[in-house]
């Protein structure tokens, strides 16, 4: 019996030994590690002069800024006409309920939603009207029922450098009230293919820009709009630090117009068509200036043919195509120099139709003055 006994008596001495052994040292280890201590701050209360000024920035500017959002009708070829939605951002620019965005937010909508959001965690959305729009430009003006609104204060994008800081505020993604930060990288000519929407001096940034960012406002390090948010360069549509914006200015030209009638009257030369001039095709051709825009056929009807410019009538070739050379030079509009097509453009930018501008010209060897009133060329779709 003691026998039998004996290796049960075993098992059981070991068992209680190894758990004496287990919480022995459970405890030991539990005697050795205590509290954890960890380094902790207060909250941060000091920031420096970039970190201040990008705050207050944002504090100033994020409430007069809102999201678009737009129904559209597309049809399915299966199942008919669906429902599809899409999104931007825009910044109001009156309290009146005044909100400018791009053209291309609100293209086709059946319906537009505005979403305010003037402090975080507090919204309202409203119906919203379109009151003009730009295709051309890629500008548009749209109206929500409200006043009291906190609006945005434009600047101006005539004197813009490349390095200078910038900073953008949208909905990327859907993600209200994100800024952006980054610096003017170029001032280019954008054109879209197919050449619908052609951007002068359209400013270049590495300020992140993704797609719900369209339409809202660029800024300056004062907190002043320098720029309308329009488009990225990417092949996947997100952000690879090269995106665009429309100047300012362009859209201060027709704030008017596209809120008073609907659609931008942008004023015309009619200059119909013309080569920008380079030194070497100046001295090529024998001509008496190296700058300026050499006039080939200036539209009939338009506002250059009205005033008495002329086109030219010696037959050549400019690459492989077969122009007419010989006609007016315009060199200077209002005394301003003039190198190309594009220096017009963005001094016919603050004009009306209808007003007279001079314009210096060489006619042959003979410098002279003629005096244009400028044309309308309605911008629609």
């Amino acid at each position: 019996m003691r026998r039998s006994l004996r290796p049960l008596a075993l098992a059981l001495i070991f068992a209680g030994g190894f758990l004496l052994y287990t919480s022995l040292r459970s405890g030991f280890h539990a005697m050795l590690r205590g509290p954890v201590k960890v380094v902790e701050a207060a909250p941060q209360s000091r920031f420096d002069a970039g970190e201040l000024d990008n705050i207050r920035i944002y504090r100033s500017v994020r409430p007069a800024v809102v999201n678009i959002t737009s129904q559209i009708i597309q049809w399915n070829f299966l199942f008919g006409p669906e429902t599809a939605a899409g999104q931007g951002s825009g910044f109001i620019i009156n309290p009146n309920g005044y909100i400018l965005t791009n053209y291309h937010v609100i293209r086709n909508s059946s319906r537009l939603r505005v979403t305010w959001t003037p402090a975080r965690n507090q919204s309202r959305t409203y119906d919203a009207t379109v009151v003009g729009t730009a295709p051309a430009m890629d500008l548009a003006v749209v109206k929500i029922a409200a006043s009291h609104l906190p609006a945005v204060t434009l600047g101006d994008s005539s004197n813009l450098q490349v390095g200078q800081k910038v900073l953008a505020i949208g909905n990327p993604f859907g993600l209200p009230g994100t800024m952006t930060r980054g610096i003017i990288s170029s001032i280019r000519t954008v054109r879209e293919p197919g050449g619908r929407v052609n951007i002068e001096n359209a400013i270049q940034t590495d300020a992140a820009i993704n797609p719900g960012n369209s339409g809202g406002p660029l800024l300056n390090s004062q907190g002043q709009v320098i720029g309308i948010n329009s488009e990225i360069y990417a092949a996947t549509g997100a952000n690879i630090g090269i995106g665009f914006a429309i100047p300012i200015n362009e859209a201060k030209a027709v704030l008017q117009d596209l809120i008073t009638t609907g659609h931008v009257e942008r004023p015309s030369l009619g200059l119909g068509e013309y080569i920008n001039l380079s030194p070497s095709l100046a001295k090529q051709l024998g001509l008496p200036v190296e700058h300026g825009i050499l006039l080939v056929r200036p539209q009939p009807g338009g506002a250059a043919a009205n005033a008495g410019l002329r086109g030219g009538n010696e037959p050549g070739y400019y690459g492989d195509t077969p122009v007419n050379f010989g006609g007016d030079i315009i060199t200077a509009l209002n005394g301003a120099k003039v190198d190309s097509g594009s220096d017009l453009g963005r001094m016919l930018i603050s004009r009306k139709a209808g007003e007279t501008v001079t314009l210096t010209l060489y006619r042959g060897r003979r410098r002279m003055q003629i005096r244009v009133r400028l044309g309308r060329n309605v911008q629609d779709e």
